[in-house]
């Protein structure tokens, strides 16, 4: 279901005009012009800082690609609002996850917040129900307010939570908390950075970087989707707090989280307050309890740094889980061998969390007779994910970021195979097989989205994922009409190439040249 478009400054409907007017036509042209290079410039600086580099060579190659990402993200922010402003809302309501939504939102902001030292955590109460809702706006909202958090904040954390506000009327209403161990933020000044170019600072803009939207975007979605935004202080310790509120209409067409923790009993070991805190909701949120003296303790490795050691201390008593961040990967096998009985990569995943704590509780109850209990999967954020022999045929017409996806993938051990437009991508598919396509959106000649209906018209089933420099959800709607199974946003991440080839190809069957 859509709603209407709204004029955000009024509230009233926006005057109807043509999906692809001159405005809409506009934005879209100066969104994929801009981001394209820019695109480019941010992955070929990722691939020179993987190279031998000299210490001072590493520092001019990371400013510069911290000063593209800035102009990346004033470019992104200035196209969003141009749209705020002109009134070009519309509202898919589908069912939402509210746990997925705010988990993905945690994990794609948490390599930037722990670079920085700081710790992301999330939870989402038990009786925060799913709703219908356009989740490419709330991951917006809540993107933009939790990025804004760890932006300002230099030690400590940020904790993304959700709840669900009691007698709210009929409908569910939740609650989206963003809570950080920043500066804070002055009264006089919290009406202000909601206000376009608004800062608590006039020197915030040179300082961090951005224009000051991202905020003000924040505010009008929330207007538009009838929610509210405000911020103040956080109740424990220093720092800010931003709350977004709206009511949605609940869906059970998701199933129940459950409770798989169910009279167990947990201990929590770290020395920061944010993290304790999310693990307690995560445990409680599964039915488990918390306690000091129970069976299975959670032990932050934090905690090495308090204790002066390269290790967290195992506990005396008890089966001891460890928390580690992805880039303390080098460290499972060395816990292992110090008698820790598994590990947990932060931010923790609630349903990871409560399936080791069962297997370290339970070592048993999965076992086969006569054979060592099977090893729990390692977690997608550190196991080293190799696609070697995987075909797969990368359709790109810009040079730049042809060069920058073929070279990750390759990196991944797959066979790549390059076509400029959607003519030489059908021709392509027609004469070979492909385990997955990478297939951009904007083509000179035959698009990615007409490409894609005419492979699909001969029954072609081969996973197509599209590559789009556009964060616009008709984009993302536009792919999956065409027949495409998924889309990634430029500029490419390694992580997010390899989620998508974990996702989409089949590692039982390999393609072979057609008539081998």
């Amino acid at each position: 279901m859509t709603r209407p478009a709204k004029n955000i400054a009024t509230g009233t409907p926006a005057t109807p005009e043509p999906p692809d007017g001159a405005e809409q036509q506009f934005l879209r042209l100066m969104s994929h012009e801009m981001r394209t290079p820019l695109n480019g410039v941010i992955g070929m600086l990722g691939l020179l800082t993987r190279t031998r580099l000299d210490g001072a060579q590493r520092a001019y190659a990371e400013a510069a690609r911290q000063s593209a990402e800035h102009l990346l993200g004033l470019v992104n922010d200035l196209l969003d609002y141009a749209r705020l402003e002109a009134g070009k809302l519309e509202f898919d309501a589908a069912p939402v996850d509210v746990e997925g939504l705010v988990r993905s939102v945690a994990e794609l902001l948490s390599p930037r917040a722990h670079e920085k030292g700081l710790e992301l955590v999330w939870s989402v109460a038990p009786d925060a129900v799913d709703v219908m809702a356009d989740e490419g706006r709330l991951r917006q909202v809540l993107f933009n307010l939790a990025g804004n958090a760890v932006k300002f904040t230099e030690t400590g954390g940020v904790h993304i939570s959700v709840e669900r506000v009691p007698r709210a009327g009929p409908r569910p209403r939740l609650a989206f908390i963003v809570e950080d161990t920043g500066p804070g933020i002055p009264a006089e000044a919290r009406a202000r950075i909601f206000e376009e170019f608004g800062h608590v600072d006039a020197s915030d803009a040179t300082r961090f970087g951005g224009a000051g939207l991202g905020l003000a975007v924040v505010k009008r979605l929330a207007d538009a989707m009838g929610g509210k935004v405000s911020v103040g202080n956080r109740p424990r310790g220093k720092g800010s707090r931003f709350r977004f509120e709206a009511s949605f209409d609940a869906t059970t067409d998701l199933p129940e989280r459950g409770r798989p923790l169910d009279g167990q009993a947990v201990a929590v070991l770290s020395p920061d307050d944010l993290v304790r805190r999310a693990a307690i909701d995560q445990i409680e949120a599964s039915g488990g309890t918390v306690h000091p003296g129970a069976p299975v303790i959670l032990v932050d490795h934090a905690l090495a740094a308090v204790a002066g050691e390269a290790l967290a201390p195992r506990p005396e008593k008890g089966r001891a889980i460890v928390l580690l961040r992805p880039s303390e990967r080098d460290l499972i096998a060395r816990y292992r061998t110090a008698g820790f009985h598994g590990y947990l990569i932060k931010p923790l995943r609630r349903a990871s969390l409560a399936e080791r704590v069962l297997a370290v509780a339970n070592p048993t109850t999965t076992q086969t007779p006569g054979l060592p209990p099977p090893p729990p999967a390692d977690d997608d954020r550190v196991a080293p994910i190799r696609f070697a022999g995987t075909r797969v045929l990368l359709v790109e017409d810009n040079p730049v970021g042809a060069l920058l996806a073929a070279t990750l993938l390759r990196r991944e051990g797959c066979a790549v195979e390059t076509a400029a437009n959607g003519h030489e991508a059908v021709a392509a598919l027609t004469r070979a097989r492909y385990d997955m396509v990478f297939m951009d959106m904007r083509m000179p000649g035959m698009d990615g989205p007409t490409a894609t209906r005419a492979i699909r018209a001969r029954g072609d089933t081969t996973p197509i994922v599209a590559l789009t420099a556009n964060a616009f959800a008709e984009d993302r709607r536009a792919c999956l009409e065409a027949g495409m199974d998924d889309h990634l946003v430029k500029p490419l991440e390694p992580e997010g190439l390899r989620r998508s080839l974990a996702r989409w190809t089949n590692r039982q069957t390999r393609a072979k040249v057609v008539g081998e």
